[in-house]
């Protein structure tokens, strides 16, 4: 599953650049995302630890979310994205998204995102 999550972290830091041009371009400024300080520090920032059931996405000290990493999860599927609750534990409410199928659509740069 790791090439797995670093695709995922690459969403992750695909939507953060996206966003600072964005911003840069609502202020009427260009935007190289190369040269960007803030883009470069972003990305190394973000670091995952691999538990017994999860994988912990970390970013900047925050947990981003988490991802299932257990066949024998009665409510998900190996692979699951999931919110935070808190440092140690996700929202178990629904999956936000699957690293293994490749669906990333609910990936922010902020976590993944609410269910509306």
């Amino acid at each position: 599953m790791e090439n797995e999550i670093k695709e995922l972290i690459e969403a992750i830091k695909s939507d953060y650049t996206k966003w600072k041009a964005r911003s840069a371009q609502s202020m009427g400024r260009a935007f190289d995302p190369e040269a960007d300080s803030q883009v470069k520090e972003f990305g190394q920032s973000i670091s995952y630890s691999v538990g017994k059931s999860y994988i912990k996405i970390i970013q900047k000290g925050s947990v981003w979310g988490f991802i299932v990493n257990s066949d024998s999860d009665k409510m998900f599927k190996r692979g699951d994205i999931l919110m935070a609750a808190s440092w140690a534990s996700p929202a178990r409410n629904r999956a936000r998204g699957n690293v293994i199928e490749k669906n990333f659509s609910w990936v922010q740069w902020t976590g993944p995102a609410y269910i509306s």
